[in-house]
């Protein structure tokens, strides 16, 4: 394992043929078109250090895990994506998205990366601080992912061109509604230059802030009851 200066993650969501080719049900319009920005993110990212987590959808063959919002269109569409599959509608990536050695591959049951998945903890055992996140789709698996490493205290960190939507328009909305959330919205031209001088930190920022701000308060009466503080 390289060190990593950065203490960032990679995250890879849903990259998956059921989710990128044409054919298949479940199609993304505008996740084929990313793939070369997302083969380039995960080599700059094997390049300095940061691990990559590979997390995807397997559905059960008789549906018993999927979504009930999404179980008639997956049923109907030919149950895309379970264990072994092959071709079009698979849970297989394409070339250049697939994990190697040292990869992490987590099976996610729902839109979000870390609903009852093991992600958080091993980036906590990892010591990680920011999570980067690609792949598809932005309203739904990004957005999600997005909130709960909020929620957790990371860093969030978003390469617009390498996630997607099935319009421009839903992409645009997505991107403008995240970036006000706070995550940090970047291409994959700014991510080349990406490493621990200009990764953020905003727990030190805020620690740092909280200490200063808190050197000479008036000191907190320990008797106060907390309806008192309403």
């Amino acid at each position: 394992m390289k060190e990593n200066p950065t203490h960032s993650a990679l995250i890879v969501i849903d990259m998956e043929n059921g989710f990128i080719e044409p054919q298949s049900a479940h199609c993304i319009h505008g996740a084929q078109g990313t793939i070369p920005n997302c083969v380039k993110a995960i080599s700059k990212a094997r390049m300095i250090g940061i691990p990559i987590f590979f997390v995807k959808r397997i559905y059960r063959g008789d549906g018993s895990d999927v979504e009930l919002s999404r179980f008639e269109k997956w049923k109907e569409g030919g149950r895309a994506m379970t264990p072994g599959s092959q071709g079009l509608c698979s849970a297989q990536a394409p070339e250049g998205l697939r994990p190697i050695a040292g990869d992490y591959t987590i099976i996610k049951p729902r839109w979000s990366a870390f609903f009852h998945t093991e992600l958080d903890l091993i980036l906590r055992r990892l010591n990680i601080k920011t999570v980067i996140l690609i792949g598809t789709t932005t309203p739904n698996c990004i957005r999600t992912t997005a909130f709960d490493a909020d929620s957790l205290e990371y860093n969030v960190v978003i390469l617009e061109d390498c996630c997607s939507s099935q319009t421009e328009e839903i992409q645009r909305a997505n991107i403008d509604d995240l970036r006000r959330m706070g995550a940090v919205i970047m291409d994959s031209p700014e991510f080349e230059k990406y490493g621990a001088e200009n990764a953020p930190n905003l727990q030190l920022q805020v620690r740092t802030e909280m200490l200063r701000d808190n050197q000479d308060p008036e000191p907190f009466k320990e008797n106060h009851s907390w309806t008192d503080l309403w």
